[in-house]
């Protein structure tokens, strides 16, 4: 396989591996969500599945758009073809998104909300539990009490994937990344005051615990729905039919 190849196939399991589950907060690739890549030369054609047939269509939507769009920023790589294989609505995403006709001109008086309302709503959530697990094993490491936590800033936060994905899901919404920002705050940036701390850690920890138990169901769903041969996890099935590969 040449080096081109090489760098095409990796750009675009790069370029996958941007979208993730709005409800999961993972990339589609680690969860295995991603079937198949068919590299030609007037493009590329992605297939994409889910862990059951009747999986919410706005999340199916939201992850095949998103698979579309990272896709064709990926220089050289020709038209983007998305397709999501195997759920009740697939008739209905892969002709709005072959059409762009966009999420409300997909599911018409079914869009209930604009994309981007619904986007905010999962990252919301994917900031939440990002900022719990910064809280959770920062109380852990210092025995703070959980009094205290309101004067936590992002500063005394250790450097660490926990931080970094932190610092990802503040920017998502909008809200500041300055070393002196306040951590326990909540999605407009405002400080959770004292006598709030309790209730509202409790929330995110549940929110935490809930996205991390249907992430582990979901894979387990998936690997039963597939349970036929094909590879679930790990780097989806490849074909490269190119005839003309150029340098990049």
């Amino acid at each position: 396989m040449t080096t081109a190849a090489i760098s095409t196939e990796q750009a675009v399991l790069e370029a996958l591996s941007t979208v993730v589950d709005p409800e999961l907060d993972e990339p589609i690739t680690d969860l295995g969500f991603v079937r198949s890549v068919l590299l030609e030369d007037d493009g590329v054609t992605v297939h994409l599945r889910l862990p059951t047939a009747f999986c919410s269509p706005n999340f199916a939507y939201l992850m095949a758009s998103d698979a579309r769009d990272a896709l064709r920023l990926v220089e050289g790589v020709g038209e983007v073809r998305v397709y999501l294989d195997d759920h009740h609505d697939s008739d209905k995403i892969n002709g709005g998104l072959a059409a762009d006709a966009g999420y409300r001109g997909t599911f018409g008086s079914e869009a209930q909300e604009s994309l981007d309302e619904l986007r905010r709503t999962f990252r919301v959530k994917a900031h939440t539990a990002a900022m719990e697990r910064c809280i959770e094993a920062y109380l852990k490491r210092t025995g703070l009490g959980a009094n205290e936590i309101y004067r936590l800033t992002l500063s005394e936060l250790p450097p660490g994937k926990y931080k970094e994905a932190l610092l990802r899901r503040r920017m998502d919404i909008g809200l500041s990344i300055c070393p002196a920002s306040r951590v326990f705050v909540d999605e407009t940036g405002q400080r959770v005051p004292p006598d709030a701390v309790p209730m509202r850690l409790r929330f995110a920890k549940s929110v935490r615990i809930s996205m991390e138990g249907n992430a582990h169901f979901c894979r387990g769903l998936l690997a039963t729905r597939y349970a036929d041969g094909e590879t679930v996890g790990g780097t989806p099935h490849i074909t490269d039919l190119r005839t003309v590969r150029s340098p990049r």
